[in-house]
This record gives structure tokens, sequence and C-alpha cells, in this order.
């Protein structure tokens, strides 16, 4: 392979541009062509980066352009996995956006797919490389919090109801999957249980309380991980102004917590360890537009390298679908009012 790895967006719309960006600044990336079913956004997006191929068909521009080396999957959640499997049988490795899909089903059609063509398959969950995640994590695996405790995430965003609206297939069971959990929550969900542990099992309650959609704009969680922790997840879109995403993490022997304005608690017994500095989180509770570029540069960044060294990425396959199992589990609960295991 050339030391370039050629990208394609395929859609073109709020999150796109997102990915064009990060493509355009790792020096050993290229983005050749932009698709989107409306062409004129996918031609806006495309004439921002000087690429001259644009189209508004996955298989036409596959076909079109065989030099394509990855597909950067930005179209709506539900329908992840036919743009992936697609990209997949061309022989074409994938970048999915968050979430990888919103039925079990299609995040299995999407690992096997990639595996049977042996193309890579990497998920978007920036926030793991924030560096108080990353931190916290290493914390833990030194075994400086003691025997987990409790393992909290709270993920207060607004969006309006002008944002709902913005797209027809915002806050619909069929195309977004979700609500406030699936959409916005899903990437601190990704990170509380990257960090804490996997999830044994779930009871929540979840409803649109104040947002004339089909899906959940309010939701908490109560948690008890594989390792014995308990947790809690508090995830809206309804409630103003949009707070800043807050984990907090308790163990016999300390205490982590952080924020999108970074570490607030390190504080470990028989230890003065100060908190180490790190940077602010990704940001966007209050608006999806201003997410911060930092991660999914990285996220592009790693993937690049993922393909020039032949590894896996950052965030493969099977463990970006561990949120949305999650997830699944959770409305389950929801909808049952009975406690339910993740992943059956």
């Amino acid at each position: 392979m050339s030391k370039i790895v050629r990208f394609a967006v395929v859609g073109a719309g709020v999150i796109g541009p997102f990915h064009a960006k990060a493509i355009s600044l790792q020096p050993q990336a290229q983005l050749t062509a932009v698709c989107d079913i409306i062409p004129e956004r996918a031609a806006k997006l495309a004439a921002e980066y000087g690429v001259s191929a644009v189209y508004a068909d996955c298989e036409t521009m596959l076909a079109e352009q065989p030099n394509i080396d990855v597909v950067c999957v930005c179209v709506p959640s539900g329908a992840h996995a036919e743009v992936a499997i697609v990209a997949a049988k061309a022989g074409k490795h994938v970048l999915c956006e968050k979430p990888l899909e919103i039925t079990a089903e299609k995040m299995t059609a999407m690992i096997e797919a990639c595996d049977e063509a042996g193309v890579k398959l990497g998920g978007v969950f920036q926030r793991r490389t924030m560096e108080a995640a990353r931190l916290t994590k290493q914390a833990i695996a030194d075994g400086k919090l003691g025997t987990l405790v409790l393992g909290d995430a709270y993920l207060k965003y607004y969006r309006s109801p002008e944002y709902y609206k913005s797209a027809g297939w915002r806050g619909t069971w069929a195309m977004d999957g979700g609500g406030a959990l699936m959409n916005q929550g899903i990437h601190g969900i990704d990170l509380i249980q990257w960090m804490v542990g996997d999830v044994e099992s779930v009871f929540a309650r979840a409803d649109a309380l104040v947002r004339d959609i089909e899906v959940e704009d309010t939701a908490v969680v109560v948690l008890k991980y594989k390792n014995g922790a308990f947790g809690v997840i508090q995830g809206t879109t309804s409630v103003y102004p949009g707070m800043g995403t807050r984990f907090e993490i308790h163990g016999e022997h300390g205490t982590v917590i952080f924020s999108d304005n970074g570490i607030e608690t390190w504080a470990f017994a028989d230890s003065d360890e100060e908190a180490p500095q790190a940077k602010a989180g990704y940001g966007g509770s209050n608006d999806p537009t201003a997410i911060s570029d930092d991660g999914h540069f990285l996220i592009v960044d790693d993937f690049t390298q993922a393909v020039l060294e032949d590894r896996q990425p950052l965030v493969p396959g099977p463990e970006a679908r561990k949120a949305v199992d999650l997830l699944l589990a959770i409305y389950e609960s929801a909808r049952t009012g009975k406690e339910v295991k993740v992943g059956e």
C-alpha cells in the first residue's frame, strides 16, 4: 500500500464535515470522494477540500473510485450497516460514526462482513482519547482506587425542538435507534464502561418528558458492573442549559471525578498525589456543531496508522458495539420495568 490512505466520506450532514477536516489535517490521509443522497450537500463539502469526486450513491462511488482505502460512515444511525457492508464487500476499511448501529443483528452483520472481507472496522468514540479518561482508566488498572464501588456518568445535554425537526430521522426508533442516550449520551455510556468495566445488568426509566419525539429525552439507569461495582447514568436532552458531561468513580481507596473542564477530584488514601493536568473535554452539550475537532482528528489519525501498520484501530468493531448492547438492555428495561442482563 502507498504511504497515503485515501478516504471517502459518506454522509455530508452534521458529522461528515468533522471527518473531512480531520482527514485534511492528517499528512498521510487524503480525502478522495464525498457521497450524500443530497448531491448539493456532497458537492459543498467536497468543494471545501478541493475534491472533485462527488456522488449520490455509495456503490457507484466505490465502483468508479477503486483507489479508496477507507469509507467513513457518517449517515443516519439506522443506515450504518447498509453502507458499511457495501464498503466491506468492495474491500474497503470502514470507520463508522457512533453508534455502530442500532440493533444487535445489524452490528453482527457489519462485523461479520468486515471480518469476511479482511478489512478493518473502527468505531468513533473520541472521548476515549480524552486525557482525563485515559489517566482515570490507568489509575483504576494500577489499583489506586482499590475495589471499585461506584461508577457514575452524568450526561445532561440540551437539544431544542428545532434540532429534532431539522432532519426527519432524528428522534425516531427506526433511524435514530433511541434518543438522549443513543444519540448524545452514547459517548459517555461507552466511556464509563470502558473505564469501570463491562456491565452485567441494568434497571432503567426512560421517556419523552418534554420533547415531541418517539424516543426518550430523559433517562435514569442503575448499573451493576461485572466486577461487582454499582453505578448510575443520567442522560437527557431536555434540560436547559445543557451541562458538561461528568464522570464520578469511587473505590475503597480513592475517588476520581472529571468533567469536560478536566479533572476535579483525584484523591487516594495514604497518598498526597496531586491531580495531573488534563486538557478540557470535547463539549457539545448545548450545540452539536460545537464539538471540538481534536477527538475526530485523533480517531482518524489512529485509523490511518492502523491501516498503514496493519493493526487494530483504537476502537475495533466488537468494542464499539458494547455501548449499543448496553443501550439495548437499558431500553428493554425501560419498556418492561424489569432488570435486564446486558447482551441477552
